[in-house]
């Protein structure tokens, strides 16, 4: 009889344990969740045969996501962006972009460690060009459906790669009587698979 109770409260303890272990393991997605992610790029890049002439980018672009339900999530981003050009004896030219977009997502089995996503992202741009004389103006939105997976590599770090699947863009030059210039995508490449790492809050 000792030997049973000894028995029955080893088998007990171990469950209790184990359940403590998967309550206090987290990775995954949950309602409520919050996680941020975005894009950070320096790049500076100097012309051997014009000394006196280089190109610095720069860009900066955070997105924070919101767990609405178990599966669904929205996220918002703003970014900017910067390419110069500095020339010996004459001014510096740039190009600048301002982004601001809204993503939906839907992630089909959120609460493991890997899942696969689909989501519906919408960006509006609008850019300023001094590369060239007189400055131009650009204002444009792109519409993109995107595929990818997600996989927890940390309690609050993942990693995933998506690729579009399928994209809308149009863009006008802020000029009198300048009409859209409008571009549509379709089809799953491969090759320009990007990927990106979330932190979870």
């Amino acid at each position: 009889m000792k030997k049973i109770i000894l028995t029955v409260a080893a088998v007990f303890a171990f469950g209790f344990a184990n359940a403590q272990d998967k309550k206090e393991s987290s990775e995954g997605f949950s309602k409520g969740d919050v996680f941020v992610t975005g894009a950070f790029s320096f790049n500076s890049t100097k012309d051997n045969n014009a000394p006196e002439s280089k190109t610095n980018f720069f860009e900066l672009a955070p997105q924070v996501n919101y767990f609405l339900t178990e599966n669904i999530s929205l996220g918002a981003k703003v970014g900017f962006s910067s390419d110069k050009a500095e020339t010996a004896n004459v001014d510096t030219k740039d190009m600048s972009t301002v982004t601001f977009g809204l993503q939906g997502r839907y992630y089909f089995t959120p609460a493991s460690k890997f899942s696969l996503f689909t989501g519906l992202g919408f960006d509006y741009n609008s850019k300023t060009n001094n590369l060239s004389t007189p400055e131009v103006k650009t204002n444009g939105f792109d519409v993109t459906l995107d595929l990818g997976l997600n996989y927890f590599v940390a309690e609050n770090w993942s990693i995933e790669a998506n690729f579009a699947a399928l994209n809308f863009a149009s863009e006008k030059v802020d000029v009198s009587g300048a009409e859209n210039e409008t571009s549509f995508g379709l089809g799953a490449n491969m090759r320009a698979i990007s990927f990106g790492v979330n932190y979870k809050f």
